[in-house]
């Protein structure tokens, strides 16, 4: 990945903000401790849906109000850029009309945004992995970094602790990409970075004769990735492998070193179409307690059909 694009993603200038509005309280300290911490202007979108836009009259018959819509989700976003503004951080908010998530991508073209910033959803009926379809399409289509911030995502980072950035990989070349933003993001932030891969239970690798742990490939790999990115990393790079069930494991690692960010690769061919193959993504998104940066990168030559979601 070109310097110039690895700068511009990790010390983004434009964070776009999109929000539904329910999710605006939850987003916005994330928005402001990234634009306070690299000098970004934020834009705060919302994409309003025709539902939205219906208001009921003295009768109570529903009639088509975009007007009233508008003025309301334009007064909460200004109170919200107010906010942002009172710590120094210029904010715009911008209220647009049709579908949510070509608005997003359109809006992310029109201000040069080199992040996108939005929420996700957890479980719903039946523990059904959600997301919410915006998410879903903004991440599938977007070339550029996006966030996303789970409902049970809460500021870290205080002012006494050390700050770390948790890079999970599957250590394929398309890996690199991602690890180098990683990298660059801990150097910014003054963290540290720790490099993960998981790999199979350990009794499913003794079964088949193969090194597990310390003795592993896998951590050969993570430690000659680790070295190549240390080229550019100011910081400290810590290489770990774990086995166990991928989602569960990044998830545990995560809250066990207090990561204030995660950040994942994800190939095109991943499409986020096939939850029933891999939901590791996605219930990473769902329940981190932390933001998650995901980039999508490269195709990944295959004949397989593109319909899985491949983790780096």
């Amino acid at each position: 990945m070109p310097d110039t694009g690895t700068r511009r993603w990790s010390h983004p200038a434009v964070i776009l903000v999109a929000t539904d509005l329910s999710d605006l309280d939850r987003l916005l300290p994330f928005s402001i401790q990234q634009a306070v911490g690299t000098g970004a202007r934020l834009i705060l979108l919302h994409v309003l849906a025709a539902s939205e836009a219906m208001a009921v009259d003295a009768v109570g018959m529903p009639y088509y109000d975009p007007a009233g819509a508008i003025e309301f989700a334009s007064k909460s976003l200004e109170t919200s850029c107010q906010i942002a503004r009172n710590r120094n951080v210029v904010c715009d908010a911008v209220v647009r009309e049709g579908n949510a998530a070509q608005q997003v991508l359109a809006a992310a073209r029109q201000f040069h945004a080199d992040r996108i910033l939005l929420g996700t959803r957890s479980r719903g009926k039946m523990s059904k992995l959600l997301l919410g379809s915006v998410a879903e399409q903004v991440l599938r289509s977007a070339n550029l970094p996006v966030m996303t911030v789970g409902p049970e995502a809460h500021l870290t980072a205080e002012a006494h602790q050390e700050r770390v950035i948790l890079h999970a990989t599957t250590l394929r070349e398309a890996s690199r990409p991602s690890a180098a933003l990683a990298c660059e993001i801990a150097s910014i932030l003054d963290a540290k970075l720790i490099l993960l891969h998981v790999l199979p239970p350990m009794e499913e690798m003794q079964r088949k004769g193969l090194p597990t742990g310390l003795d592993s490939a896998a951590l050969k790999e993570l430690q000659t990735l680790a070295s190549e990115t240390s080229c550019d990393c100011s910081g400290t790079i810590e290489p770990h492998v774990v086995h166990g069930n991928p989602s569960i494991e990044i998830l545990a690692e995560a809250v066990h070193h207090h990561v204030s960010l995660i950040v994942l690769g994800a190939t095109q061919r991943s499409a986020l179409v096939n939850l029933a193959r891999d939901r590791t993504i996605y219930r990473i998104l769902a329940h981190a307690q932390c933001p998650v940066l995901t980039l999508r990168e490269a195709p990944v030559a295959t004949e397989e059909p593109a319909t899985t979601l491949v983790m780096h």
